[in-house]
């Protein structure tokens, strides 16, 4: 074993791998070492952690669809952008619970519901902290994404028992301009920082793919890796282009190689090492190999069903023969 690597794997075994002070150019020189080696310090770091036979299933249900004043410019859900999305009112609480039992018997332990909003008004949240209450009485983790946070807004939701909050960076604060002009960068930042004051676990990714540089990339993960606390979870998106965004009718389109993004993953695991990292959005186009990679390179955990908010994802009998395959089970 390279000595550097032997010193570097030592360390994280000592210290648990807890960093909050990445450089931009320790992040770069990780996602650029030698394949081999960077997966074998990301495998190392997550058995120091996690069982690598296992695998956090979570089902994402779209409470309220379409109709976001937000341009985030990927987002099919967007009232800026001509799509197949149409607006819907918030779903009724027993529909909900309907599809929280069926996410439970299908094997998933935690149920996330996305509800398109810039921010949710009070009325709202009512009615999502009852849906949050029906969903843990069932014996579920909850995950809700609603939209900016205040602080008052945090704390409702973790009264009502919420488990975790979504709200992605999307990507670096130097490309951010060039995906989301409505909401600012310092925004996400303020609402992650009300749901942890409220004690709400954290999840805060982000999406690669977008055409976004390699420097991006580091920059979001540099974000990620160095807020006070890391985030409990970590979802690692692929770009889906929907057609009718900015996105999908670039003129000239800048994905990201699968090897690239098995390097995203594992730059992630070694520097959050006690962090769930997620193989998220994209996985209906990656390849088993890809994402078999993705689960060496760290990633334990995926959503189970067969559609995320509005973009497609494998079906559930798909997934249970990759993870067969694979010799990995549901995370209890």
């Amino acid at each position: 074993m390279d000595a550097n690597l032997a010193t570097e794997t030592a360390e994280a075994r000592h210290v648990g791998g807890l960093r909050h002070d990445w450089t931009r150019a320790e992040l770069r020189s990780l996602l650029t070492l030698p394949f081999s080696d960077l997966i074998f310090r990301a495998q190392s770091i997550h058995r120091l952690h996690f069982d690598p036979a296992e695998v956090q299933i979570s089902t994402l249900l779209s409470i309220k669809t379409g109709g976001c004043p937000e341009d985030c410019a990927y987002c099919s859900q967007s009232a800026h952008y001509d799509t197949a999305v149409k607006a819907d009112k918030l779903m009724r609480l027993d529909a909900v619970l309907a599809e929280a039992r069926a996410a439970k018997a299908g094997g998933a332990s935690r149920f996330c519901m996305g509800a398109a909003w810039r921010e949710p008004k009070d009325r709202d949240l009512d009615k999502v902290c009852e849906m949050v209450e029906g969903v843990r009485a069932l014996g579920l983790e909850t995950c809700a994404t609603l939209g900016m946070l205040t602080g008052g807004q945090a704390r409702r939701l973790k009264a009502s028992g919420l488990d975790y909050y979504n709200h992605n960076i999307d990507t670096s604060p130097d490309y951010y301009g060039a995906i989301i002009t409505t909401r600012t960068y310092q925004d996400r930042l303020d609402t992650l920082g009300h749901v942890r004051d409220a004690g709400i676990h954290v999840c805060c990714g982000g999406i690669v793919g977008m055409g976004e540089t390699e420097d991006d990339r580091v920059g979001m993960i540099a974000t990620l890796a160095n807020l006070p606390t890391h985030p409990e979870s970590v979802p690692i998106n692929l770009l889906v282009e929907v057609e009718g965004t900015p996105l999908a009718d670039r003129p000239k389109k800048r994905g990201i190689d699968p090897i690239d993004f098995v390097r995203t993953i594992a730059v992630a695991r070694i520097t959050m090492p006690r962090s769930v990292v997620r193989l998220s959005a994209g996985r209906e186009v990656m390849s088993e190999e890809t994402q078999a990679l993705c689960f060496l390179a760290g990633a334990n955990s995926i959503f189970y069903g067969p559609k995320l908010l509005t973009t497609p994802n494998p079906d559930r009998d798909r997934d249970m023969r990759l993870l067969d395959k694979l010799g990995m089970k549901p995370m209890a």
